[in-house]
């Protein structure tokens, strides 16, 4: 186990009965990059079980913070779900991913499409001073089916706008999107949805999404993952594989 390190839990939030919230103590060797994942697990019958989670903190902070779903008959996360402050888990030491902003040419408008738990390496990358210098407009959208499970919400809306080092250039250019599927809410339906029929550009008031001056990330399940990658495609957008910089990119890890 000598890529792992052992973390302390410092905070634990259940936003709802199915999605849950954590922080840990970090490494101070730990490097990454904003958009990364790391291995991280427990130990169950004294061996390391271990899944990839994206990176919810950005890489200036003191303290690691996680997004899990909480399933009854996960291997993990039927474990996980009951930590508390004061447990212990493991990291591993070496981050890694493509979805970074690096990996983008330059743009106009950085669009960050994401479900369920996918939005949590765009928590990291919209409290990146660098990504709002990089771009005129930062969009994050959050598709869930219940209300409920948009996390991070309030953060998103009144906290990181009032931000004392980067809260201005917040204000100025980050857009946030929720919507719902299986409830009443004021922006109902799938993301995908509203990306290929152009709502989404409407109802936030920009013109409809070009691959000279538009950039996307995408993470989310694998079924919208597939379709938003294919209406980028049909739009004209190139994907991002190996480094080499293009229109959109999504995390490879997670559906190779």
């Amino acid at each position: 186990m000598a890529n792992l390190s052992t973390q302390s839990v410092t905070g634990v939030h259940h936003w709802n009965d199915s999605l849950f919230s954590f922080k840990t103590t970090r490494d101070r060797s730990l490097k990454f990059e904003n958009g990364h994942f790391l291995m991280l697990g427990i130990a169950v019958e004294g061996k390391p079980l271990m899944r990839a989670y994206s990176i919810a903190s950005p890489n200036y902070d003191e303290e690691l913070e996680f997004l899990s779903i909480k399933v009854a008959d996960g291997a993990l996360t039927s474990r996980l779900q009951n930590i508390q402050v004061g447990d212990e888990v493991f990291v591993s030491s070496k981050p890694t991913g493509t979805l970074v902003v690096d990996h983008l040419l330059e743009g106009r408008n950085l669009y960050l499409i994401s479900t369920g738990t996918g939005l949590a390496p765009f928590i990291s990358i919209i409290q990146d001073p660098e990504t709002y210098e990089k771009f005129d407009n930062v969009i994050v959208t959050h598709g869930v089916r219940y209300a409920s499970e948009l996390a991070y919400q309030k953060f998103i809306q009144h906290d990181l706008p009032n931000n004392e080092f980067f809260g201005e250039e917040v204000r100025e250019k980050l857009i946030y999107y929720p919507s719902v599927t299986r409830e009443d809410y004021a922006t109902q339906g799938r993301l995908t949805d509203a990306m290929s029929t152009g709502k989404l550009f409407t109802d936030i008031g920009l013109p409809q999404a070009d691959p000279e001056h538009d950039r996307f990330m995408i993470c989310g399940s694998p079924s919208m993952l597939k379709d938003s990658c294919q209406i980028l495609e049909d739009w004209g957008f190139d994907e991002s594989r190996q480094g080499i910089k293009a229109h959109y990119v999504i995390e490879r890890a997670f559906v190779e």
